[in-house]
């Protein structure tokens, strides 16, 4: 069996987008925020956690050994005293810089309309779910189904008839094959 190219047969996902990877990490929490706070310089582990606010240590480094990982930026130990690492833009990182500054523009051009379409959302009535629309649908097509009588009409007792039969495991009646 032949695979697609620059795919293996323990490939779990052949059909895979290749930008997903990259996808995957601008769409975490942190890994923007991180890039574009060392576009100003370097920074120590301590400052970046200051600029950035309510990220967690732990989730500080790891976000900061994935941007090493994949080459956006540079980790430096600093020997004195006190030991200091400090984090920096590779040049592949600074790459970003024109991409990151475009969509924080954006972002300053469009966050009032966008805070006003959100306030504007949370306002509104709320919309029925689709499966209280199913309920409502169903109890309409009930209540139609009925005669003005209050008597099943002859759709709803075929329908019954058809259930019973096939639930008891009998053939149908003859009644059910006559409408």
């Amino acid at each position: 069996m032949s695979t697609p190219a620059g795919t293996t047969d323990s490939d779990p996902a052949p059909d895979r987008c290749p930008c997903r990877p990259l996808l995957d990490r601008f769409g975490d929490r942190w890994s923007v925020l991180l890039l574009i706070s060392l576009q100003d310089g370097s920074k120590c582990h301590g400052e970046l956690a200051r600029t950035i606010g309510d990220i967690s240590r732990k989730i500080l480094t790891q976000t900061l050994r994935g941007l090493e990982r994949d080459g956006l930026v540079l980790r430096t130990v600093l020997d004195g005293p006190v030991l200091r690492v400090r984090y920096e833009l590779t040049a592949l990182g600074r790459s970003l810089a024109g991409p990151l500054s475009a969509i924080r523009g954006w972002m300053d051009l469009h966050q009032e309309e966008m805070e006003a379409h959100q306030r504007a959302y949370d306002a509104r009535a709320t919309d029925p779910g689709v499966t209280d629309l199913r309920r409502a649908r169903s109890a309409r097509r009930a209540t139609a189904e009925r005669t003005p009588t209050g008597q099943a009409s002859s759709r709803t007792r075929w329908s019954t008839q058809t259930a019973t039969a096939r639930s008891s495991g009998a053939s149908a009646p003859s009644s059910i094959l006559t409408p």
